[in-house]
């Protein structure tokens, strides 16, 4: 089988290397007789975002002959998909091809008309723009990955690999890919997506704004009771005045705000301390371990004591019970 996997100037090595080295994998152990190569808009050679220059990179043409087109990312300028790969993506989706878009370059295969209606995933840094763009591709933080047998999208950057071992899964079964994860060592399989990776900023406080200062003010306050009544009292505004100008201010609801503020507060403390989380349930407001939990598995896709484990910042911390 042979994978053609798209090259341009500016692609980073590390997303350059993903493919080639999950799906070569699959040759150097003697699974079955997968190749890969890279092509560009031209043949010759690219530049990539370290300042390597690698050469023998074939033409577009390249593409004709291949059993699945990767693109591996997409320029961090996210420019629009010019003529020669958009003839590459369409054409081969029409022979059957199936188009794996990884990380941003899930970016060029929506503009080539390949995601309209259909589910699919980015790096969550360019889920906005994207969703801008193409209002018409729905998008979903909860996955690594979204195969919909033609055309697959995966998550920000080493989600590819999961979506590469997911490729593997599918065409040569679980005892294959799990053969290339080991010989990698990598996971075989991740569950959840990168909604716990998102930044979910604040937003920019003003003293003369009513909202703001509420906002500052309830972030002080964020393990005690915060009903929208409250919350419109201490803004001296009448509930329906309240809610109204608090959507317009956050674009959310103070319910909505207010959770999204615990989770965080809650994030915060599984990352710097080692505070049992039962009591960090209670500091942020949810009251119990299993409204936490609950409320951290619907908005991560995973638990605290798993999210702890992995981004604990504590040098030498060890996991959490």
């Amino acid at each position: 089988m042979r994978i053609a996997v798209y090259a341009f100037d500016g692609a980073t090595m590390f997303h350059l290397a993903v493919p080639q080295m999950v799906f070569d994998e699959v040759a150097r152990q003697g699974l079955a007789g997968w190749e890969t190569v890279l092509f560009s808009d031209r043949a010759g050679e690219i530049t990539t975002a370290e300042g390597y220059r690698l050469g023998g990179v074939k033409g577009p043409e390249a593409a004709d002959k291949a059993d699945i087109v990767v693109v591996p990312s997409w320029f961090d300028d996210g420019r629009m998909l010019g003529d020669s790969l958009r003839r590459v993506l369409q054409g081969a989706h029409v022979r059957g091809v199936p188009i794996l878009g990884l990380c941003l370059g899930a970016i060029p295969v929506a503009d080539a008309g390949l995601l309209a209606g259909r589910r699919a995933v980015t790096h969550w840094q360019a889920f906005d723009s994207l969703a801008v763009r193409h209002p018409d591709v729905p998008l979903d933080q909860s996955v690594l990955y979204i195969d919909h047998g033609d055309v697959l999208t995966s998550a920000g950057t080493a989600s590819a690999l999961d979506a590469c071992l997911h490729v593997v899964r599918s065409r040569l079964g679980a005892e294959a890919a799990n053969q290339v994860a080991r010989s990698l060592v990598i996971a075989p399989h991740r569950e959840g997506g990168q909604a716990q990776y998102i930044e979910r900023p604040v937003p920019p406080s003003s003293t003369d704004d009513p909202i703001s200062r509420l906002l500052e003010w309830a972030l002080g306050r964020l393990g005690e009771p915060l009903t929208i009544d409250r919350l419109a009292v201490q803004a001296h505004l009448s509930r329906r005045t309240f809610v109204r100008a608090f959507r317009a201010a956050t674009g959310t609801t103070p319910a909505a705000w207010i959770r999204a503020r615990r989770l965080d507060a809650a994030r915060r403390l599984l990352e710097t301390t080692d505070l049992p989380v039962d009591q960090i349930s209670a500091d942020c407001g949810f009251g119990n371990t299993v409204t936490l939990r609950q409320n951290f598995a619907a908005a991560f896709s995973t638990t605290p004591t798993e999210y702890r484990r992995r981004f604990d910042t504590r040098v030498g911390a060890a996991t959490s019970p």
